[in-house]
């Protein structure tokens, strides 16, 4: 087994017994892919050596066709599917107009940190979001710290204290802190500001994929997104023969 791995027979045996040997990352990989772990044994495995996990395979911008209805029938509620990294990898017609319009946006730049820090067209669509700032950073600090050794969570970090002044000075306060619900408040093109509660729900046991749910705070928000969901409809609609 050590030959297949191509590490040392006696480094090998260390390794089983639960010696503090402190394995690299690449020697991990090699016995994971020696040992044909499937992703719970290998981040077990990684858990052990006390060395976080990379992914095993890049995100895919598709979800399953069951989340996909589900957030068809949760309007006229806004519905999304965003990853741990906050990458939105679906969303209803809703959730679409109320932000006003992500197809405009490039797939690889639909992430809400991102977009809120340096996209200053979405950053009207959330009122007052100078104060939820530092949250939003808290936020993806503490949930960074699950995947530090992964490419493309560098990158999204590289990229926002490149762009983003705001981030960059956010980020180094080393501020943490866990999702939770709450109220937001979006201000929309079509009918003005709406207060909502979101909610998040994870996808499945030991998925980071949440799909968010977003319900009227109050009733005039009940009534404006009523509105905005018939103004979805009227847009959408195909056109009569």
């Amino acid at each position: 087994m050590a030959q297949l791995a191509g590490v040392g027979v006696t480094w090998y045996t260390w390794l089983e017994q639960g010696r503090d040997i402190q394995p690299s990352l690449q020697v991990l990989e090699a016995v994971a892919r020696t040992l044909r772990l499937d992703p719970h044994e290998r981040s077990h495995l990684f858990r052990l050596a006390n060395v976080p996990a990379p992914e095993v395979t890049k995100d895919c911008a598709a979800v399953s066709p069951e989340i996909q209805l589900m957030l068809t029938q949760l309007e006229p509620f806004p519905a999304c599917v965003k990853n741990a990294r906050t990458d939105i990898l679906a969303y209803n017609r809703t959730y679409d107009r109320m932000l006003g319009g992500l197809s405009a946006i490039p797939p690889e730049r639909r992430n809400t940190t991102l977009l809120l820090f340096t996209d200053a067209t979405f950053r009207t669509r959330i009122v007052d979001w100078e104060s939820k700032a530092p949250m939003v950073v808290a936020q993806f600090r503490a949930a960074m710290a699950r995947h530090v050794a992964e490419p493309a969570w560098k990158q999204l970090l590289r990229t926002l204290r490149r762009e983003s002044p705001e981030f960059a000075d956010l980020w180094d306060r080393h501020d943490v802190r866990e999702p939770e619900n709450q109220t937001k408040e979006y201000l929309t093109d079509d009918v003005g500001l709406i207060r909502l509660r979101y909610t998040n729900l994870w996808s499945g046991p030991r998925s980071e994929t949440l799909v968010t749910t977003y319900t009227p705070a109050d009733p005039e928000s009940a009534v404006r997104l009523e509105r905005l969901y018939e103004i979805v409809v009227e847009a959408t609609a195909p056109p009569q023969a």
